[in-house]
């Protein structure tokens, strides 16, 4: 998955990465930044989705 994007939580850093996925908090590697459900939340400090912004890394 060479075109994997990153997300940054804007309130704590917390990296989402789209190639690693976060499965340790129900998200598979390899799903898409649209893909994660729209009630998740940042396992750091409970952010919403729509508080993510893409970032190169």
């Amino acid at each position: 998955m060479s075109d994997s994007k990153t997300w940054m939580c804007l309130i704590c850093g917390w990296i989402y990465d789209e190639a690693a996925g976060a499965p340790e908090h129900g998200i598979p590697a390899g799903t898409l930044w649209a893909d994660v459900p729209m009630n998740w939340t940042c396992p750091e400090c409970g952010a919403r989705k729509e508080d993510f912004e893409m970032v190169q890394i």
